[in-house]
């Protein structure tokens, strides 16, 4: 008798987003959106200038609340809620545009992104004894394992503001990291950087989602970093989802390639 054939085991889903709608006045930046986002995976948002998608982050991420719609992470349906509470379960992203404090070194920029973390009372914090001289060498530690990760070890004392541009996207890349998060949000991380700094951004993304098992979700215009790096792709045009699925099949759609190049055809 021949052996039966095990069902193939499905895809945990880490984040899910059903049918949102977000409104700016008249202007609907996203119309009736579903996706979902698998545990452990790289997945690519892409579309064209004013797609929404830097919109679709900020709903993800708490920033915006969309006006129809429901947000699902980890099994669970979530309420409006605020980015720093996105953040306390385990949500953390970058910027399109870098946002770091300039006149902080790396290293304290980085320590902003454990603050989560921290938990001992701003009594304790402003004496820097007891616990709280504990917990901020805890803390730290785990930030100089970013900084080593990432190889920035040669910045760490330097102002921020004084840093190369693809620097300090690898800063900001660090400040997320420090939050040890779950789901991980890059805003086109490799925006305006030459063509090493894409490649070693690269291979910090693809050693993120590996060694840390960390799930990616990142905005990239480069279609050949999407084609390398993502598991599956999401395509917005207009605020609508008008493509879903690997890469390939992303890539061979005509309404994707309509959208990007503006081909028309009978």
């Amino acid at each position: 008798m021949a052996a039966l054939e095990q069902p193939t085991p499905q895809p945990e889903v880490l984040l899910a987003v059903e049918d949102v709608t977000l409104s700016f006045g008249g202007v609907q930046a996203i119309k009736n959106v579903s996706f979902d986002i698998h545990k452990g995976e790289i997945r690519a948002i892409i579309g064209p200038n004013g797609a929404g998608k830097t919109s679709m982050l900020n709903v993800i991420n708490g920033f915006y609340h969309p006006q129809q719609g429901t947000i699902w992470f980890k099994g669970v349906e979530r309420s409006e809620m605020r980015p720093y509470v996105a953040a306390s379960q385990g949500v953390s992203r970058t910027f399109q545009n870098i946002a770091l404090f300039r006149g902080m070194s790396t290293l304290d920029n980085i320590m902003t992104g454990r603050v989560t973390k921290m938990n001992k009372n701003i009594f304790w914090q402003a004496l820097h004894l007891g616990p709280a001289r504990a917990e901020e060498i805890e803390h730290r530690a785990k930030v100089e394992e970013v900084i080593d990760f990432l190889e920035i070890q040669h910045i760490r004392r330097t102002p921020v503001g004084r840093l190369p541009y693809g620097l300090q996207k690898r800063v900001e890349l660090a400040r997320a990291l420090a939050a040890e998060p779950e789901l991980l949000l890059l805003d086109e991380p490799m925006a305006g950087m030459n063509l090493e700094e894409k490649e070693d951004m690269s291979r910090f993304v693809l050693d993120v989602n590996e060694q840390f098992g960390t799930t990616i979700a990142l905005i990239e215009h480069d279609m050949a970093v999407v084609m390398d790096l993502s598991t599956r792709v999401v395509v917005l045009d207009h605020g609508e989802l008008i493509a879903d699925g690997t890469p390939d099949e992303v890539s061979a759609n005509q309404k994707v390639i309509d959208a990007y190049l503006g081909v028309a055809h009978d």
